[in-house]
């Protein structure tokens, strides 16, 4: 069994996840937040990253039993689904002997964001399991570029609204869209 936090400091926003390999082959999750998301696998972010990790994996008869307690509220902007798709894919990672890549990671996480935007997007993602600050030059094929930042500050205000990463992407130009998902 492995814990995954992700969180910047331990009194800041984070997602609360266990994740253990089971002896019966699939995906099972509970939630125990209160915010009523799926927990049918295909319908879950976490649940459809760790979907794409178990088609790539070897052995097709693994199985997995994933606790969500979602501190990051969904909808906040502060990128909770992609707390939940990197983590999963992290903790499992993890318990399979890290046989996968970051970029796999990154890959298998996407179909997490697919979830909850209707678009592979890798923006939110790769500084989750990167680390640090980085560049997406492209989707497809995929193309990440680690970043040296300068030494910074951050400071987050939240004006506890809800913004749903697919209504926040239909404000996007059309234009901009294809030319970020190519």
């Amino acid at each position: 069994m492995v814990l995954i936090y992700w969180a910047l400091r331990s009194n800041d926003p984070q997602d609360e996840m266990e994740l253990a390999l089971s002896d019966e082959p699939g995906l099972r999750i509970k939630h125990i937040d209160g915010y009523g998301l799926p927990e049918e696998p295909e319908k879950n972010v976490a649940g459809a990253a760790l979907l794409a990790l178990m088609e790539e994996y070897e052995n097709k008869n693994i199985g997995f039993d994933l606790t969500i307690n979602k501190i990051i509220k969904p909808g906040s902007g502060l990128g909770s689904s992609a707390a939940s798709s990197a983590g999963a894919v992290v903790g499992a990672n993890h318990l399979l002997n890290n046989v996968f890549s970051k970029q796999d990671l990154v890959r298998f996480a996407m179909n997490g964001e697919k979830v909850a935007s209707g678009v592979k997007h890798a923006d939110n993602i790769t500084p989750c399991i990167y680390g640090g600050v980085t560049l997406i030059r492209s989707i497809f094929p995929l193309d990440i570029v680690q970043l040296s930042p300068p030494h910074l500050y951050v400071t987050v205000i939240h004006p506890q609204i809800e913004v749903k990463t697919s209504d926040a992407r239909q404000i996007l130009r059309k234009e901009v869209l294809a030319e970020r998902c190519h």
